[in-house]
């Protein structure tokens, strides 16, 4: 059973990844629910939350969009419907039809598309669907949440009864105001509203004419407001028309209540659900924000994280504008535990939290931003001892309280533990601490835990030298400017430049000197040694970048060269076709310049016809006309050239390991093969081209080449003879 202590979570800030994704939650329950996740307690719902979120994730990516699961909250209802003779308001009914249609649209479209959405599938279909909420609701309820004329024929005969005094009220009213404005006992305004009752104005000293009730009077006392008798009587008739509206809807609201009832317990299904789905969405648009992705999750006992992210520090630089530095860690059988050395500020602690974190989130069913070939294995137990962890009110030193936790350690420690130890050993005397450091290292090495440690101390980089299952590694800094390079080399521990960068830092040559005379003259040495292999690794790393930069140019400027060429190939070509085409042209127009100066001379239409159509003639005869039947079987060509086309694909890839050794054999031959001198008048062309021109000059091992309308200096060896000066084509 996997479980994960609440110190590693927030040694590792977990808390805080999971408040950013409740903050992409639409819903209150999912915001609550969202600041809870913790690890999932087995192997089968990890696996199951991953592919949940993976699901969701993939969803935006496809045209068959998960709809919306956005809801009101119903536990007020859900209190209300378990209190006898409670009524529930037409609000309340509203938020439960709209929670079961939410829901109801879900459960069909994961249905639908089950094959695409298994796992959110699985996660839905043990939720009941139904419509008989939304059909029962609507029954009495309107969208606009007033409860319909025909929910009961009472309520229906009362508000036709209403609707006929509303029109008495009217017609008496106006009837009234039309009589006394007649005898000219009302003011001028004639007409008022009090409380919402239509009033007339009567003149003070006619108020007695007019029979009615007072309602008021202005504040001058000259007009009294009035509502005539006989509305007045039509009115009443209303008011207790409205009390008995009233009476049957509570009845009918209360009849909906009970009816709800039996439904508490699928109320509280749906809300779960939505909400549920609420926080995958979230965990989704999470991933979305930090580029992650599902790695392969393996039973094999291995961890290879490639191109991994801190998910807090990428998104924080992001928004200032600031690079983040990926890392690449791998543990395995064969490497199970890795020690981690170099300087302060070189990126250390951030890498030993990446990993932490990272397992976490993927155990939580968080994606993860790391390169989609990394492979991560489960562990049942993460067990951390990052920052100073002073305890104040347990009186507990820096060092105790890491004491009590390396207890905590050795008691939970085993094959299926992940442990990460920030600068372990510290606290206390270097000799002693670093002892007792070694000491708990090596229990942790024999129970075959994986683990990832930082350290200063020189006999846990030397044990981990010398055990075959733990290796060094150190975070790259420049040799020469001491700046962090934010990556980290495996293989190899790391010096602490601890008087490189006091130096640096302005102390005095003679008090470092004094200094390094206090120390062992072997620790020096050993951190000499290893300061000595990290400069090195760092110019061949610069030689290397620098090679691949200068290759990369090289290929670029290879592939444009080979573009230019083609471009201009094909550009000559193109002008030896239009000069040919001019050509043609020209030899028309002299041979009907010429007819027509013997039509001027002669005037024999005859002997021009005949002359004109002689040309046409041989003109049509250079051209070949198909018959339908040839275009028939042209396209019967094209169709088999198209089916033969498919299957020459497969042939090809073997040809060309043919065609490679029979080109260098070529090569060979035309190499040993006597080239024909080519002279001044020559017709030439280029090898593989279509053009041709004749020789004007020859210089150098060059040609110019005569195109007609234009000419071009071509290398000799590129030429092949068309036809000899001297000799007339035929």
């Amino acid at each position: 059973m996997i479980k994960i202590a609440s110190k590693s979570l927030q040694d590792l800030e977990f808390p805080t990844v999971r408040k950013q994704i409740s903050e992409l939650c639409t819903t209150q329950m999912g915001i609550e629910k969202a600041l809870e996740i913790v690890p999932y307690s087995s192997y089968d719902d990890t696996i199951f939350g991953l592919n949940q979120t993976n699901e969701y994730v993939s969803s935006y990516m496809q045209d068959s969009k998960i709809p919306n699961h956005g809801f009101d909250a119903v536990h007020r209802e859900i209190k209300l419907l378990n209190i006898e003779n409670a009524v529930l308001e037409i609000g309340g009914f509203r938020k439960i039809s709209s929670l079961s249609q939410t829901v109801n649209d879900q459960l069909r479209f994961f249905n639908k598309f089950k094959e695409l959405y298994p796992s959110l599938y699985k996660t839905t279909e043990e939720v009941e669907y139904t419509k008989v909420l939304i059909e029962r609701i609507d029954e009495v309820i309107d969208r606009f949440g007033d409860v319909k004329d025909n929910a009961s024929p009472l309520l229906l005969n009362t508000r036709r009864a209403m609707n006929l005094v509303k029109g008495q009220i009217n017609s008496s009213f106006t009837n009234a105001l039309s009589k006394y404005s007649g005898y000219g006992y009302l003011d001028e305004i004639k007409e008022s509203v009090v409380d919402n009752i239509r009033v007339l104005a009567v003149s003070a000293m006619h108020r007695k004419k007019v029979k009615g009730g007072i309602l008021g009077n202005s504040k001058t006392g000259s007009i009294v407001y009035i509502q005539p008798e006989a509305t007045l009587n039509h009115t009443r008739e209303l008011n207790n028309l409205e009390y008995e509206e009233k009476e049957e809807i509570d009845r009918i609201l209360k009849e909906l209540t009970v009816f709800m009832v039996p439904y508490i317990e699928l109320l509280k299904e749906y809300q779960d659900l939505l909400s549920e789905i609420d926080v995958i969405a979230a965990k989704a648009k999470y991933a979305r924000l930090i580029n992650a992705l599902l790695p392969k999750i393996t039973k094999e006992r291995e961890l290879y994280i490639k191109d991994a992210y801190h998910p807090l520090l990428y998104r924080n630089n992001l928004k200032s504008g600031t690079k983040t530095y990926p890392q690449n860690i791998e543990l395995s059988k064969e490497e199970r535990i890795i020690v981690i050395s170099g300087p302060n500020a070189g990126g250390k602690s951030i890498t030993l939290k990446t990993v932490g974190l990272l397992q976490i989130m993927l155990q939580s069913g968080i994606l993860i931003p790391v390169h989609e070939y990394s492979r991560v294995c489960l562990f049942d137990k993460i067990l951390t001892d990052i920052g100073d962890n002073q305890s104040i009110e347990n009186h507990l030193s820096t060092y105790s309280y890491r004491l009590k936790n390396m207890n905590y350690f050795l008691k939970k420690c085993d094959d299926k533990t992940l442990f990460l130890i920030d600068e372990f050993g510290t606290g206390s005397d270097p000799e002693l601490g670093g002892a007792l450091a070694e000491t708990f290292l090596e229990v942790f090495y024999e129970r075959e835990s994986f683990g990832i440690l930082t350290t200063h101390y020189t006999n846990l980089k030397m044990l981990a030298n010398e055990l075959p299952y733990m290796s060094n590694a150190n975070m790259m800094f420049d040799s020469r400017t001491l700046e962090p390079l934010f990556k980290l080399h495996l293989g190899e521990a790391g010096s602490s430049f601890t008087f490189e960068v006091a130096q640096k830092n302005g102390i005095p040559y003679s008090l470092i000197n004094r200094s390094k005379k206090k120390v062992e003259r072997g620790k020096i040495r050993f951190d000499k040694s290893i300061a000595d292999l990290q400069r090195e690794r760092s110019k061949l790393q610069k030689t290397t970048d620098s090679l691949k930069s200068k290759e990369l140019k090289a290929s670029q400027q290879k592939d444009k060269l080979e573009e230019t060429n083609s471009k201009i190939q094909q550009k000559l070509e193109s002008y030896q076709e239009l000069y040919d085409s001019n050509q043609r042209l020209i030899y028309l127009g002299q041979k009907i310049n010429d007819l027509s100066e013997k039509y001027f001379s002669n005037k024999k239409k005859k002997d021009l016809i005949g002359e004109f159509l002689k040309i046409v003639e041989i003109e049509n005869s250079k051209r070949k006309k198909e018959t339908p039947k040839e275009i028939k079987v042209k396209k019967v060509k094209e169709k088999q050239v198209l089916q033969e086309a498919e299957k020459k694909v497969e042939v090809i890839r073997e040809r060309k390991k043919e065609e490679k050794k029979s080109e260098a054999i070529q090569k060979k031959k035309e190499a040993n093969k006597p080239k024909v001198a080519l002279k001044i008048g020559d017709r030439v062309r280029m090898e593989d081209g279509r053009a041709v021109g004749s020789i004007d000059k020859i210089e150098k091992g060059k040609a110019i080449v005569n195109y007609g309308m234009f000419t071009t200096n071509v290398d000799l060896a590129q030429l092949e003879l068309v036809q000899p000066a001297g000799k007339k084509k035929k």
